[in-house]
């Protein structure tokens, strides 16, 4: 029992290793995120899971008086990019200049992300996002899972989106603890000491 789970957790961290590596990759697709959306299988399946999560949970009683008004609206606008962003930041297709783009100071982990995107295996790499809160003007929580080839290896993540240049991304905390995940729980260089 104990060979089976020792297995487990090495394919868990290769699978994060090329979960992270796509991540790291989509960075970059700030102000122009709506044209270029991912096409894997895993962005398809991520679309289908967002949808719930476009009517904000402090939405009005009345579905359709809170989707005129201009809060809702912006809400829901909100919620899309960062679902949108996080999936593109997961998606191992990405490049890495895109993902440095998608990731809170992501100029500091430049070389990281050009070392995981070089990885044959990181293209399998993908996430889908089932819920998006947002808790402040510049920051939501998200419930999300890290997938290969489609299926889920890292389920029912929680992580922030911050609201960073105009730009929602994945914060610095959620990117972090996936690295030290990923690294054993120690540390990555350019990350807080937790």
């Amino acid at each position: 029992m104990r060979t089976h789970h020792t297995a487990r957790r090495g394919l868990l961290v290769t699978a994060l290793g090329l979960a992270l590596a796509a991540a790291i990759t989509a960075c970059s697709s700030s102000s122009s995120s709506s044209s270029s959306a991912p096409t894997s299988p895993s962005a398809s399946a991520t679309t289908s899971s967002a949808a719930p999560t476009t009517a904000p949970t402090t939405a009005a009683a009345s579905p359709s008086a809170a989707a005129s008004t201009p809060a809702a609206t912006g809400t829901a606008a909100a919620i899309a990019a960062i679902t949108k962003n996080w999936v593109t930041f997961f998606n191992g297709k990405t490049p890495a200049a895109t993902r440095e783009t998608l990731v809170q100071d992501g100029s500091q982990f430049a070389t990281e992300l050009k070392a995981q995107a070089s990885s044959a295996q990181s293209e399998a790499a993908g996430a889908s996002v089932q819920k998006v809160t947002l808790t402040s003007a510049t920051q939501a929580a998200v419930g999300y899972t890290i997938l290969i080839s489609g299926s889920p290896v890292l389920a029912g993540q929680k992580g922030t989106a911050v609201l960073e240049s105009g730009t929602w991304k994945v914060s610095l905390t959620s990117f972090c603890g996936l690295l030290a995940l990923q690294n054993g729980g120690k540390a990555v260089a350019g990350c807080p000491a937790s």
